[in-house]
This record gives structure tokens, sequence and C-alpha cells, in this order.
């Protein structure tokens, strides 16, 4: 009796796994079915996108830009998803008697399987529609649409393959944390392109587009376009490079797939020599203060690092804190003032401090016995914060003055960014000991279920109290700029807006010292609630 095939299997197994996902809960299944109608519904209007572009000068150009954009998200989505899919993962099926060829065959057809190839498969079809002229360009198209689609799933499985050690690692899941940062800049270059496009045409892309249509994936659609016009040596040849990067990276993934299946791991080699080895300091305890203090803020900068939950919010701030006005300032329509967004998105790191050590505040709570200890672990996790904000809003205020050419006013830009940080650390000092709330640590919540509303009062209410105690400081920069007698003494906002930031951080500190001595048990439970 014959063994049954191996591809039709995989596809089964892929449609069960999807299946039972699906059955685990109800709100799963609304959310895929959501996040599916979304995304058809979006290829949906992309391609009716690329069909109106059809006869548009440098269309051409737009949809190899396209598709090239299409093949980096293929790439880099298992590392920064690597739990969307399981059959990712093929280390799942080393104890199976599988070969590594016909396995590749198999795992590639049911890599077809899913949402995200239907929505490729779209964008491809609006893109050969766009530029396809004549029938040797239709003809060219038929087979450039499968032929790309396939180079994005094997680019995408062979990088899986390739970091699949990593991605199934503590430090490997830490990846995810990156999404925020490709996000928040992705979301921002979008715009800035759009701008631009719509005031210049799509004629500015001529010049990438003339590199891109001889990458892989892309060059299968200028192929489209090159036959269409004529150029049939050159089609062919951008035919080839993408087909022969399809056999480069089958190779590379047979080959991978050959060493995860064969090759021993930490769970197949002996244990070696269990002495314990003591591990080079990093010298971060000395250059901080003594005693409680520096042992705090060690703790919070070790969380910062080590944390995936705090390092993706950390993450997220810094590069949206950056984004926003260098990007505007870029633009050419930004202000000097946009840098306080710095001290705004790092300032909301001191809310819900507690919520962030999760259960194991309650080891921090056995050392607070009273309101000068409380003092004491506040002063030091905000002392741990303006390590890192007080040089950052500096550097990003400093730059966007540079690229504004607007020295006059970053002495009151500085001061106004300090107040607003002070302020932050102020309100969110009380807010963390009166909004308590926990951080789930498995999965992509950042709440507890139930503790949505504390949340947001601790949040956006301490951002509201945060700008209404900055508004001494807003009115002294107005009057300052608008009486003309003021302009010598715009260079005072500087040191009066560094001066009341801190006394408002003190101030806040002191005054929630108290409350959080007398509410250690009900934020203990607050925050293990997750």
């Amino acid at each position: 009796m014959s063994a049954p095939a191996l591809t039709p299997v995989v596809v089964r197994l892929k449609l069960s796994l999807l299946r039972n996902g699906l059955r685990q809960s109800g709100g799963r299944r609304a959310a895929w079915i959501a996040s599916a109608v979304v995304a058809l519904l979006f290829a949906a209007l992309q391609v009716l996108g690329l069909v109106a572009l059809r006869g548009v000068d440098g269309a051409e150009s737009l949809v190899v830009l396209l598709v090239a954009v299409l093949a980096l998200g293929w790439a880099v989505m298992p590392l920064f998803f690597p739990g969307g899919d399981e059959t990712l993962d093929p280390t799942r099926l080393v104890m199976l008697p599988l070969s590594p060829r016909p396995l590749v065959r198999s795992l590639l057809v049911a890599s077809l399987v899913g949402i995200g190839p239907l929505f490729t498969v779209c964008l491809l079809a609006g893109s050969v529609i766009a530029v396809a002229r004549g029938a040797a360009a239709w003809t060219v198209g038929a087979v450039a649409v499968p032929l790309a689609l396939l180079v994005c799933v094997a680019l995408a499985r062979a990088v899986a393959a390739a970091n699949v050690r990593l991605l199934t690692s503590r430090k490997g899941r830490d990846l995810a944390v990156l999404s925020g940062l490709v996000v928040a800049i992705g979301a921002q270059v979008v715009n800035f392109g759009a701008q631009r496009l719509g005031s210049g045409g799509l004629d500015q892309l001529d010049p990438v587009a003339d590199v891109l249509r001889w990458l892989p994936g892309a060059s299968a659609i200028g192929a489209v376009h090159a036959a269409g016009e004529g150029a049939y040596g050159v089609a062919a040849a951008q035919l080839v490079v993408s087909a022969g990067a399809l056999v480069v990276l089958l190779a590379l993934w047979s080959r991978t797939l050959t060493r995860l299946m064969t090759a021993p791991d930490g769970s197949t080699l002996q244990a070696g020599d269990s002495t314990v080895r003591d591990r080079p300091s990093t010298g971060l305890a000395r250059l901080l203060p003594p005693g409680r203090t520096g042992t705090v803020m060690e703790r919070s900068l070790r969380y910062i690092w080590r944390d995936p939950k705090t390092k993706a919010a950390w993450v997220t701030s810094l590069a949206i804190g950056l984004i926003v006005p260098v990007f505007n300032a870029w633009q050419g329509t930004g202000s000097v003032y946009f840098a306080c967004f710095a001290a705004g998105m790092l300032g909301i790191q001191m809310y819900n401090q507690f919520g962030q050590d999760t259960s194991a505040f309650w080891m921090v709570a056995m050392t607070i016995s009273s309101a000068r200890d409380a003092y004491a672990e506040l002063r030091a996790r905000a002392l741990a914060l303006l390590l890192i904000t007080l040089p950052y809003a500096t550097l990003v205020t400093v730059l966007t003055a540079a690229m504004l050419d607007d020295w006059a006013r970053l002495p009151e830009a500085l001061g106004l960014s300090f107040a607003l940080l002070g302020a932050m650390l102020a309100t969110g000092a009380w807010t963390s000991a009166r909004f308590p709330y926990s951080i789930p640590q498995e999965g992509y919540k950042n709440v507890a279920p139930g503790q949505v509303g504390l949340a947001w009062i601790s949040i956006f209410g301490g951002m509201i109290a945060a700008a209404l105690l900055c508004l001494p400081v807003i009115a002294l920069t107005i009057w300052l700029n608008l009486d003309e007698s003021g302009e010598t003494l715009r260079g005072l906002l500087l040191p009066v807006g560094a001066a009341y930031g801190a006394l408002l951080t003190l101030g806040g500190l002191h005054l929630a010292a108290p409350r959080t001595a007398a509410r250690l048990p009900e934020i203990v439970t607050a925050v293990s609630k997750g």
C-alpha cells in the first residue's frame, strides 16, 4: 500500500490549524472574520485604484514600487509576528520521516492558503491590469502573477526557516516590539510620499523604479510593461530574474530544512559543564547613586531593556516622538514647538508605574512601610525616566530647530518641553497610586479585562491635568512672543521652564507618596489581576 501524497496532507493540516484556532473562542472567530473582511475590502479598493491608473503616465513606476514593498512585507512579517502561522515552524515536523524536498513543495502549496496570499494575488492582478498593453503583455502577465506570488511566499518561508531558532526563543519573540516602530515610520513615510506625489506627479518615482524593476518579484511586473512596449528581450530577462530568485530561495529553504531536521539542538545535546560562572557586570550599577535610589533605577532600566511589553512601549514612544517633529520639519510645515511631542510621548511612561511590575510588585510593596519609603521609590523611578527622557527631548528639540533653522525659538521650545515633562512625571506618579491597573504579560493587550476604564482615566486624565499645569509657561511664552519688548527675555524661558518642571515633579512625588503608602494592598491587588 503506497503512502498518501504529502501535499494534500499538509494543506489539510493548515486548514485544521486554522479551523481549530477559530473554535477556541467567539472573540477570536469574530476578530478573524473582521480582519478578513477589512483585508479583502482594502484589496478590492486597491485593485480599483490600480485599474483607474491604466493609461496614466508613470503608472508602471508606481506598481513596480508597490510590488517591491509587498515583497519586503512578506520578508519581514515572519520576524515581527512569528506566532501568526504555526506552520512557519518546521521543527514541529522533525520527528516525522519526511524528506526536505517534498516537504518544501508541500509547505509552499500550504502557504498559498490564507488571507495574505489572496490579498497579494489581488494586488498583483491589479498591477498587471494597470500596465498590460497588447496580447504579449497579457500573456506575460498570466505568468508574472503566480511567479511573483511564489517569490513572495518562498521569501517569507526561507526567512522564517533561517531564523526559526531565534523566533521560537524569548529574544526572538521580542522582535515583535519593533512592529510599532515599523508602523510608526511607515505611516509617516507613506504620508510624506503621498504629499510629494500629489504635488509632483508619478514621474518622481521613475529613478527608484528603474532599480526596483530588476529586483525579484517586482521584475515580474516590470516584464509585463516591457512586453507591452515591445521590449521582449528585457521582458524575458526580468522574468528570468524572478524565476532564478525563486529557485535560489527554494534551494536555500530546502537546505535550511535539512539542517533543522538533522542537526542536534539544546534538547538533544548532553548537559555540559554545570559549573556556575559569574556573568560580567555591565557597569550600570557603578554609575548610579548608592542605596535604594540606585537599586530602583537599575531595576527600572532593566525592565525597559528586558521586559517585552515595557520595551515595546518605549520603542514606540521614542520613534513617534522623533518622527512627528522631524517629518513635519522635513516637509517645511512644522514648528520647533512640535518637539514638545517627544517629551509628551516619553512622559506617558511614568503612568501606571506599578502596573509595569505586574504581580512582582508585591515584593516591592514589602519594602514600603511609610510615605518616606514610597517617596524614595517614586523618586528613583522618575530619575530612571529622566535619565533617558531629558537628553532625548533635548536632542529632538535641537534637531528640529536645526532643520527649520529657527535657533531663536530653541530656548523657549526646550523650556516648554521640560515643563511638560515635569508635569507628566508629577501627574504620572499620582495616577500610578490612584488608578493602577494590570498589564497582561501574554498576548498583545496592554490592559487586563475589566480595567479599561481605569487605564483611560489614568492616562488621558493625567495628560489633561499635565496640560493644565503647563498653562503658566504656555501663557508666558505666548505673551513674550506677542510683546515686541519681550524678545530679549525669551531666553529666560529655558531656565524658567526647567525650574517649573522640576518643582512640578517634586510636588507630584510628595503628593503621591502618602497615597501610595496608604493604598499598597489595593495597588497590589489591582496590578496582579493580569
